[in-house]
């Protein structure tokens, strides 16, 4: 029976993990599988990747053909790195011991470089949150400013008009010559006159 390690899909649209799997290779994709080994989640980053190494490297070891997907994520885990290792103890280039002890250095080297990884993607986090974050607050003074603007313009449209009253300016009235009209004498009443002297007793 053929038997394959493949990626069994799960998860809702759009965001889909995967379990991997030993299978038949004639079994449907999402259908009955012989062992589970491990699961593989590209929706993080770096991909999170739980398998059990002991199971992965004994089913290489037996014969099974990994798919191109699942033979990265093996060889990103070291189980092919294990088995190469093995078949050149088996083949008497170097002993057992050798082989764990280079199997080890490379398994420090390589959760370095993926320690080292994690550790830039989480400062290139920090700097765009820090760039986005002037940047907001240089929008914010903008907005800041134009408000403050619209506030003094309808302030100063909404005041009262204040009308300044000059002091009055005190008028000197202008001096009238009173011209004082010399008093009319008055005419004595007319002095009636006397009678006549009548005329001597005729």
């Amino acid at each position: 029976m053929p038997v394959k390690i493949r990626l069994q899909r799960h998860g809702r649209k759009g965001y889909a993990y995967y379990h991997i799997v030993i299978a038949d290779s004639r079994a449907p994709r999402d259908g009955k599988f012989i062992e589970r080994i491990g699961s593989y989640n590209p929706n993080t980053n770096p991909a999170t990747i739980d398998l059990k190494f002991e199971r992965a490297l004994y089913w290489l070891q037996t014969g099974a053909q990994p798919t191109d997907t699942t033979r990265n994520i093996l060889s990103t885990e070291g189980v092919l790195m294990k088995k190469h290792l093995l078949e050149g103890a088996q083949k008497g280039a170097f002993d057992v011991t050798e082989a764990d002890n280079r199997f080890e250095a490379w398994k420090a080297s390589k959760e370095s470089s993926v320690a080292k990884t994690k550790e830039q993607l989480v400062a290139g986090k920090q700097a765009d949150a820090k760039t986005r974050l002037a940047a907001e607050a240089e929008v914010n003074k903008v907005k800041a400013a134009e408000v403050a603007k619209k506030k003094a313009a309808a302030i100063a449209a909404n005041a009262p008009v204040v009308v300044v009253e000059e002091a009055p300016v005190a008028e000197t009235p202008a001096t009238e010559e009173v011209v004082e009209e010399a008093p009319v004498a008055e005419v004595a009443p007319a002095t009636e006159e006397a009678p006549a002297t009548e005329k001597a007793a005729e």
